[in-house]
């Protein structure tokens, strides 16, 4: 197999990270000159604070909340340590009893290790939410834990959309149980923003139930270092940063008003477009699919999309395979010209089988085999059926060498 040339690669990475978009770009051009500080008084301060403003009312239609909701931050991360940390903080002020936090096995790093370090430093007990074969989280197994602890619970939190397997979880029906017990919820969305699988509506704040919402510029087209934490007006949180008391003492810093606004302009273009794309997505990664499906020892991993497209993002492929090292598929991949994935990027290098697999009910060596496959703006239908093409041959030549690596 040759090796491509990095500068012709084809991107199916996307969930990782996406290209910046021609929109992005241009804001921040317009932008980006005008130094200012959104919290001086003087007329440049002013007018960059007006600026920010516009943004945050634009977001917020995108994300059906209110302006007064957005809380600016540096991204999807730091929005959920936000969200997690401040949440218990607050709930434990209140009654020290409620140490509890309930979340799925499948939940991104930036929330599952957040959790951890609260478990390690601040006296919290994780209960883990059970989901099935597809990843999805068990309604009844909830209910039953929060009828148990509901006095001792002080938040869950849910991811809407899983970034390895795209499967999507029921958040307005987990946002009313929380609510039956009066217990906030806390959804990273970071995945959710601007897909809308078939037969579903577009993703609301406002109609979620969740107390918080966690999204990211940078996987959607704006650049990297600028995010938000969508916050309820009755919600409480205790900051993580202590400063200058920027958006609402809830999140101190001074804020990037040119990224800011290029992740504002993006969001609502891709909001408006989000229906025909999300269609054109589905379509290029039921070809992919189809490529794959019969192979002997490749299984599809989260909801099939040919029976249930409501439940997965429409960009998002997911396979295991038997006796190949997912280390291995990714590399020939990339020999072949494809960037491709093996899990989350935030764990990327680190050879350990995904935490989301292996509470999905996987084995170690099942979840081995893993890679993903995102499209996003940029692929092509070209793209595809050169990945198509591609698989059959990389899936038998990794499963090759996976054997001949256990002959060993």
């Amino acid at each position: 197999m040759s090796t491509a040339d990095p500068a012709l690669s084809s991107y199916f990475d996307h969930a990782a990270t996406t290209p910046v978009k021609p929109t992005a770009m241009r804001v921040l051009t317009e932008v980006m000159p005008q130094l200012s500080n959104p919290s001086s008084l003087h007329g440049s301060g002013r007018r960059a604070r007006l600026a920010v403003d516009s943004a945050r009312e634009q977001l917020a239609r995108a994300v059906g909340a209110h302006s007064s909701e957005v809380i600016f931050t540096s991204g999807g991360t730091e929005a959920d340590n936000l969200a997690v940390k401040g949440l218990y903080w607050q709930r434990r002020a209140q009654d020290p009893a409620r140490t509890l936090v309930l979340l799925p096995g499948i939940e991104h790093h930036a929330v599952l290790e957040t959790a951890e370090w609260l478990e390690a430093h601040e006296e919290a007990e994780l209960g883990i939410i059970p989901v099935d074969g597809e990843g999805i989280v068990d309604l009844v197994q909830l209910e039953a834990m929060l009828a148990e602890s509901a006095e001792r619970v002080a938040l869950v939190t849910v991811m809407w959309a899983n970034n390895e397997t795209g499967a999507i979880q029921p958040v307005a029906q987990i946002g009313e149980l929380c609510a039956r017990f009066h217990v906030p919820l806390h959804t990273d969305a970071v995945q959710a923003l601007g897909s809308v699988p078939a037969g579903t509506e577009p993703m609301s704040f406002r109609e979620s139930g969740a107390a918080t919402m966690a999204i990211s510029g940078h996987k959607i087209g704006a650049p990297v270092g600028v995010g938000a934490l969508l916050v309820r007006r009755d919600v409480v949180l205790t900051p993580v940063l202590h400063g200058g008391g920027q958006e609402r003492d809830i999140r101190s810093g001074t804020l990037d008003v040119a990224g800011i606004c290029s992740f504002a302009a993006v969001a609502e273009e891709l909001v408006a477009s989000q229906v025909e794309e999300s269609a054109r997505l589905a379509r290029l990664r039921d070809r992919l699919l189809a490529a794959v499906v019969d192979l002997d020892g490749v299984t599809l991993r989260g909801p099939d999309p040919r029976t249930h497209p409501q439940l997965r993002l429409p960009n998002n492929l997911h396979i295991t395979v038997d006796a190949a090292e997912g280390d291995s598929l990714l590399f020939m991949l990339d020999m072949a010209g494809f960037d491709t994935a093996t899990g989350s990027a935030c764990t990327a290098g680190v050879p350990r089988p995904s935490h989301v697999l292996l509470a999905m009910g996987l084995s170690e060596e099942q979840a081995r085999g893993a890679q993903r496959f995102t499209l996003g703006w940029t692929t092509t239908e070209r793209e595809v059926e050169a990945l198509a093409d591609a698989l059959p041959a990389v899936i038998a030549q990794a499963r090759t060498a996976g054997m001949a690596a256990g002959r060993r």
